[in-house]
């Protein structure tokens, strides 16, 4: 029986652009992160309710999850302007300085990767952060001396993937910290239909599942996803993305129906087959498989580890029971001792 065609209720005004506004623009409109979207509604209440600027926001998780979307619809909310950009940036305490400077009050600083600042460019952000000013040195040798800038009330919030690489002086300066965990099938369909009505496609609630299912528990692949069926879509399926249309264009893409890609299975398999199941170092996985250790570690590792295919231990990484079933391997026998 053919399934009803029907657009998702969202609706998008004519004159934005569709790139930016797959980002929500305000609490209502982010999807998932319930407890999150809580506190955060909490906090910016009381601030705006004080007339003051928001204490200082670190948001952490493993990538796609929403970190950047959920900074500017806190600057959102705020009625503030938000400054963007990132650790690697920023490669000298002068930039950061400047920065800093051109912010007014109570705007919102957003650095993307805060854990990859380097020190001494860290080092200008304590002072910023507890008493709203910089020191700079004026001059070299014995003439030179120390200025401090007063900085206007500022809301600082950084983004990470790794939390546990932030030095303590720099992590105990925030005042709020929330970490983003992956989203769950009910939450990712309501993404998918959003993004579907605002890049006006055709598709049912089925189609609208099968791909939230596929999609590693993480928006930003519920949405490179969508786009990618609805190409086939466009091409194969009078534009309409029914559950089977999906599952079709999916396969196609090489994506199981756990979400798992060729590079998932391709480090699954290098662990049995080129180092007996494990356990091996991520350095040496990652050589083998020809990708960066820190891709692996931030992008693929979360979710086999999620769904219980591979393990880490503190000798390295391990294939599992399920992840040989998976496989369809006999399980190492020097794991089952």
């Amino acid at each position: 029986m053919e399934a009803e065609r029907v657009v998702s209720g969202w609706k998008r005004p004519d004159d934005w652009d569709v790139e930016l506004t797959l980002r929500p623009r305000t609490l209502a409109d982010y999807v998932g992160q319930t407890k999150v979207k809580e506190h955060m509604e909490l906090f910016i209440t009381a601030a705006k309710q004080r007339g003051e600027a928001l204490d200082h926001v670190l948001l952490y998780g493993p990538p796609g999850l929403g970190k950047t979307s959920l900074a500017y619809v806190i600057a959102n909310e705020l009625g503030v302007g938000i400054h963007a950009t990132s650790g690697p940036a920023i490669e000298r305490q002068g930039d950061l300085v400047a920065i800093l400077t051109s912010l007014e009050e109570r705007d919102v600083l957003f650095i993307d990767e805060i854990h990859r600042l380097s020190r001494t460019v860290e080092e200008v952000l304590y002072p910023a952060m507890e008493d709203r000013a910089v020191d700079i040195v004026i001059g070299k040798g014995p003439g030179a001396r120390s200025v401090r800038i007063e900085l206007p009330a500022f809301t600082l919030i950084g983004a990470t993937t790794r939390a546990g690489m932030l030095t303590s002086p720099l992590r105990d300066r925030f005042g709020v910290m929330s970490r983003l965990d992956l989203y769950s099938e009910g939450d990712l369909t309501e993404i998918v239909l959003r993004s579907a009505g605002i890049l006006r496609v055709e598709i049912d609630p089925a189609g609208a599942r099968e791909i939230a299912r596929r999609s590693r528990g993480t928006p930003r692949v519920a949405n490179r996803l969508l786009k990618r069926v609805r190409d086939y879509a466009q091409v194969k399926a009078d534009n309409f993305i029914s559950h089977a249309v999906a599952a079709e264009a999916l396969a196609m893409f090489d994506i199981d129906e756990n979400g798992l890609d060729h590079l998932d299975r391709h480090i699954l398999k290098t662990i049995v087959s080129v180092f007996g199941g494990g356990p091996v170092g991520v350095d040496s996985l990652a050589a083998a498989i020809g990708e960066e250790a820190e891709t692996i570690e931030d992008v693929y590792e979360p979710y086999l580890i999620q769904l219980g295919l591979m393990q880490r231990t503190a000798r390295g990484r391990c294939i599992t029971s399920l992840g040989c079933q998976y496989l369809g391997v006999p399980f190492p026998e020097q794991l089952s001792r």
